[in-house]
Protein backbone atom coordinates (compact mmCIF):
# COMPACT_ATOMS: atom_id res chain seq x y z
CA UNK A 1 0.00 0.00 0.00
CA UNK A 2 1.41 3.98 -1.18
CA UNK A 3 1.62 6.07 1.96
CA UNK A 4 -0.39 9.06 0.40
CA UNK A 5 1.81 12.65 1.59
CA UNK A 6 -0.57 15.30 2.44
CA UNK A 7 0.65 18.95 1.03
CA UNK A 8 0.05 21.22 4.01
CA UNK A 9 2.12 22.61 6.61
CA UNK A 10 2.58 21.69 9.98
CA UNK A 11 0.66 22.90 12.74
CA UNK A 12 3.52 24.54 14.06
CA UNK A 13 4.26 26.62 10.80
CA UNK A 14 3.90 30.32 10.83
CA UNK A 15 4.98 30.99 7.39
CA UNK A 16 7.99 31.77 5.17
CA UNK A 17 9.52 35.09 5.59
CA UNK A 18 8.56 35.68 2.32
CA UNK A 19 6.65 39.73 2.01
CA UNK A 20 3.59 38.26 1.11
CA UNK A 21 1.86 41.61 0.61
CA UNK A 22 4.93 42.03 -2.50
CA UNK A 23 4.07 38.56 -3.49
CA UNK A 24 0.41 39.67 -3.80
CA UNK A 25 0.92 42.93 -5.42
CA UNK A 26 2.87 40.78 -8.30
CA UNK A 27 0.39 38.47 -8.60
CA UNK A 28 -1.72 37.55 -11.77
CA UNK A 29 -4.88 39.79 -12.38
CA UNK A 30 -7.93 38.06 -12.16
CA UNK A 31 -8.58 39.02 -15.86
CA UNK A 32 -5.22 37.89 -16.84
CA UNK A 33 -5.38 34.71 -15.18
CA UNK A 34 -9.31 34.10 -16.59
CA UNK A 35 -7.27 34.99 -20.05
CA UNK A 36 -4.76 32.93 -19.40
CA UNK A 37 -6.92 29.47 -18.21
CA UNK A 38 -9.12 30.12 -21.08
CA UNK A 39 -5.44 29.63 -23.95
CA UNK A 40 -4.75 27.08 -21.71
CA UNK A 41 -7.95 25.04 -22.31
CA UNK A 42 -8.27 25.56 -25.62
CA UNK A 43 -4.76 23.76 -25.79
CA UNK A 44 -5.90 20.81 -23.41
CA UNK A 45 -7.91 19.39 -26.50
CA UNK A 46 -5.79 16.48 -28.37
CA UNK A 47 -7.27 17.81 -31.75
CA UNK A 48 -6.48 21.57 -31.29
CA UNK A 49 -3.34 20.87 -30.61
CA UNK A 50 -2.40 18.64 -33.68
CA UNK A 51 -4.28 21.55 -35.77
CA UNK A 52 -1.65 24.05 -33.72
CA UNK A 53 1.36 21.67 -34.40
CA UNK A 54 0.06 21.28 -38.09
CA UNK A 55 0.25 25.34 -38.08
CA UNK A 56 3.41 25.42 -36.83
CA UNK A 57 5.09 23.68 -39.69
CA UNK A 58 3.21 25.37 -42.53
CA UNK A 59 0.25 27.69 -43.54
CA UNK A 60 -2.76 25.71 -44.33
CA UNK A 61 -6.32 26.07 -45.73
CA UNK A 62 -9.14 24.42 -43.70
CA UNK A 63 -9.24 21.11 -46.58
CA UNK A 64 -5.32 20.40 -45.96
CA UNK A 65 -6.27 20.48 -42.11
CA UNK A 66 -9.06 18.28 -42.48
CA UNK A 67 -7.43 15.83 -44.54
CA UNK A 68 -3.96 16.05 -41.94
CA UNK A 69 -6.82 15.18 -38.94
CA UNK A 70 -9.01 12.76 -40.73
CA UNK A 71 -11.92 15.13 -40.14
CA UNK A 72 -14.94 17.13 -41.93
CA UNK A 73 -14.30 20.41 -42.96
CA UNK A 74 -17.68 22.03 -40.66
CA UNK A 75 -15.35 20.45 -37.66
CA UNK A 76 -12.30 21.64 -38.29
CA UNK A 77 -13.68 25.02 -39.54
CA UNK A 78 -15.66 24.99 -35.83
CA UNK A 79 -12.01 24.13 -33.87
CA UNK A 80 -10.36 27.06 -36.15
CA UNK A 81 -12.95 29.68 -35.02
CA UNK A 82 -12.79 28.59 -31.53
CA UNK A 83 -8.77 29.20 -32.01
CA UNK A 84 -9.32 32.74 -33.66
CA UNK A 85 -11.82 33.79 -31.44
CA UNK A 86 -8.89 33.49 -28.74
CA UNK A 87 -6.13 35.24 -30.94
CA UNK A 88 -4.23 31.69 -31.21
CA UNK A 89 -4.70 31.30 -35.31
CA UNK A 90 -4.93 34.11 -37.96
CA UNK A 91 -6.50 33.52 -41.13
CA UNK A 92 -6.05 35.10 -44.99
CA UNK A 93 -8.02 35.17 -48.01
CA UNK A 94 -6.56 34.69 -51.01
CA UNK A 95 -9.57 34.34 -53.79
CA UNK A 96 -11.62 31.80 -52.34
CA UNK A 97 -9.35 30.29 -49.81
CA UNK A 98 -8.86 31.19 -46.54
CA UNK A 99 -5.52 30.05 -45.13
CA UNK A 100 -4.73 29.57 -41.77
CA UNK A 101 -1.94 30.28 -39.30
CA UNK A 102 -0.53 30.71 -36.26
CA UNK A 103 -1.48 34.40 -34.71
CA UNK A 104 2.08 35.21 -33.85
CA UNK A 105 5.67 33.70 -32.46
CA UNK A 106 4.17 33.86 -29.00
CA UNK A 107 1.57 30.91 -29.60
CA UNK A 108 4.36 29.06 -31.82
CA UNK A 109 6.95 29.77 -28.85
CA UNK A 110 4.67 28.31 -26.18
CA UNK A 111 3.66 25.27 -28.05
CA UNK A 112 7.30 24.44 -29.05
CA UNK A 113 8.19 25.32 -25.22
CA UNK A 114 5.56 22.94 -24.13
CA UNK A 115 6.54 20.09 -26.08
CA UNK A 116 10.64 20.32 -25.21
CA UNK A 117 9.41 20.04 -21.29
CA UNK A 118 7.38 16.96 -21.99
CA UNK A 119 9.77 15.30 -23.86
CA UNK A 120 12.46 16.69 -20.78
CA UNK A 121 13.76 14.21 -18.06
Amino acid sequence: MEKQVIDQCEETCVGTETNLSEVKQKMVDDLSADKLAELFKALGDPTRVKLIGSLLISELCVHDISVLLGMGQSAISHQLRYLRNLRIVKRRKSGKTVYYSLDDSHIEQLFVLTLQHLKHE
